[in-house]
């Protein structure tokens, strides 16, 4: 049974789920945009967004919690003087999945995964 057990695995273990994890929000905050499959990017958007709020809070304390997950520390500067700036009125809701089709394959459910204009 796995009541009240959240998140997906993905026939990973837990280091290799977090590393996974962290390189995928550290591409979506670099590039904008990624391609991805659906599973992932359901368990990626959420961190993504919890690091824009970092940016949007400022301050010394939300810059080094950034640098602790996100990989490239330009990134985490494009995150706290860019996205900041422009999400400021924005409460949420900084990410859009867009269902692309199967992957040839093996048949997995693709997605576009991106932030918000």
């Amino acid at each position: 049974m796995r009541h009240r057990l959240s998140g997906r695995k993905l026939g990973r273990n837990s280091g290799h789920r977090r590393a996974m994890y962290r390189n995928l929000v550290t591409d979506l905050l670099g590039y904008e945009k990624i391609t991805t499959t659906e599973a992932k990017a359901r368990e990626v958007h959420g961190m993504a967004e919890r690091v824009i709020t970092l940016g949007k809070k400022g301050g010394l304390h939300a810059r080094r919690q950034a640098l602790s997950f996100i990989l490239d520390a330009k990134t985490v500067d494009k995150v706290f003087d860019n996205l900041a700036s422009r999400y400021a009125e924005r409460s949420g809701g900084y990410t859009r999945i867009i269902k692309l089709g199967s992957r040839l394959g093996d048949g997995a459910a693709m997605v576009r995964l991106e932030l918000v204009e």
